[in-house]
């Protein structure tokens, strides 16, 4: 393998995780700001509004794009079972 060859195989593997990173960021501060609003609101808050529906549609679709970019499926396994459980 050549030497250029390798360091973007290696720029290639840093931006996968990077935008792994990024991904578990994401969806954990979409949970921060749910708890937030509970603690700020109530707890029967986010029952009242369209928020955890919206919400749990901006985790798939963050999950789907992190999919994209995952060197094998199995990457994101546990993360999407954590992610899509919290509704």
């Amino acid at each position: 393998m050549s030497e250029q060859t390798s360091i973007l195989l290696y720029i290639k593997n840093m931006l996968s995780d990077l935008i792994y990173i990024n991904g578990i960021i994401a969806t954990e501060l979409i949970k921060v700001t749910e708890n937030t609003a509970t603690i700020r609101r109530g707890e029967g808050f986010l029952d009242k509004t369209s928020c955890l529906a919206e919400h749990h549609e901006l985790n798939k679709s963050i999950i789907e794009i992190l999919k994209k970019y995952q060197r094998k499926p199995s990457d994101l396994e546990g993360l999407e079972k954590h992610v899509l459980k919290h509704l």
